[in-house]
């Protein structure tokens, strides 16, 4: 089984090291369901063209999604996709916590949304 909390301490460090300097536009959750999903991959053996099948689309995709040049990234549709394949919930690809959607973008979210507790 792949351990999902091994993947979250993973996750944190190749965040700052690969996000900060990504001009790609690719937000910090869309990122960590992009490793989330290239770590299961790994871990299973399989090629982007074996995700590309579990989701029913081309594998040129999957190679996009991974690419730090493209700014394609996965779905709710292909998170279920893989979820239902691996038997696994939709939540698993999905950090515990949410992301401050300032983190990496600059712009202060919190002026008018106070996030309830």
């Amino acid at each position: 089984m792949f351990d999902v909390q091994v993947y979250h301490e993973y996750f944190f460090s190749f965040l700052i090291s690969t996000l900060l300097t990504n001009g790609s536009n690719i937000t910090s959750i869309d990122q960590y369901v992009i490793e989330f999903v290239r770590q299961l991959r790994i871990k299973k053996n399989l090629v982007q063209a074996d995700i590309a099948g579990i989701m029913e689309v081309e594998r040129s995709f999957v190679s996009n999604v991974e690419s730090p040049r493209h700014r394609a990234k996965y779905n709710l549709t292909h998170i279920n996709s893989l979820a239902f394949y691996f038997d696994m919930s939709p939540r698993d690809f999905l950090p515990a916590e949410p992301f401050d959607p300032a983190l990496f973008s600059g712009k202060n979210t919190r002026r008018k949304i106070n996030r309830k507790k």
